[in-house]
């Protein structure tokens, strides 16, 4: 059963996602305060948190970054909830490593399938495979899920490292915003094309030397993106 850790200020609807959540199979942890979600990370274990932007005494933002910056608990998915609807908000959650986020007011039942459709595509990533693809210093463990740059591993969120698995199977081939979204995202989801270059600029950020002039995921302009070729 996925355990999923709730975190936001407003008690009802804290306890209206953790009611639906628990009606569809789902196992839930509540937090109120931004101290209290790390105290529970830190020994719960969920497999997916549902984070509220705006909390008090550490707000959502931090609480993500001290997240993908803790290597026993960067993996874990993150869905970020914010009464803001300006897309500064919506992109600075994205790029320090939201996998997702929904707006306030928002339909608990896009919520759940979002939920539903994260944990499904974390299971089919980390089944196992048994490959591994190496090329100029970048070495993915499609088995282990493990990264590493030149030796030195690289901790990615859920969403960078199912681009990665993506685009590294796919040498050479272009995939523009849209296909990329449909094989990452799939069709539960409302990514737009702003979100994708923010999760690619996010990706870059880690595997690649110099992000202006990146050696591993291309820009093709005018279309998409594409993993280099492998020669």
């Amino acid at each position: 059963m996925n355990k999923i850790l709730i975190v936001d200020d407003e008690e009802d609807i804290v306890n209206l996602i953790a009611y639906n959540l628990e009606k569809e199979g789902y196992s839930t942890l509540k937090a109120f305060d931004g101290e209290t979600a790390l105290k529970i990370l830190q020994t719960q274990s969920p497999d997916l948190m549902i984070l509220d932007l705006m909390l008090p005494k550490m707000n959502g933002l931090d609480i993500c970054r001290s997240v993908r910056h803790n290597p026993q608990i960067a993996d874990l998915p993150i869905i970020m909830l914010t009464a803001k609807s300006d897309e500064i908000d919506k992109v600075t959650g994205l790029e320090i490593g939201a996998d997702d986020y929904m707006t306030k007011p928002f339909s608990v039942k896009e919520l759940i399938a979002r939920v539903r459709s994260i944990l499904r595509r974390l299971k089919e990533n980390n089944k196992h495979t048994g490959k591994e693809f190496i090329h100029e210093g970048l070495k993915i463990n499609y088995d282990s899920c493990l990264v590493s740059v030149n030796g030195k591993g690289v901790t990615l969120s859920p969403t960078e490292l199912k681009l990665l698995f993506f685009l590294s199977r796919n040498p050479g081939r272009v995939y523009s915003r849209n296909q990329i979204i449909d094989h990452v995202w799939g069709d539960e989801t409302f990514i737009t094309d702003r979100a994708v270059d923010v999760h690619i600029r996010r990706l870059r950020s880690q595997i690649e030397k110099d992000m202006e002039n990146p050696h591993y995921i291309l820009t093709v302009r005018g279309f998409g993106y594409k993993f280099a070729d492998k020669m």
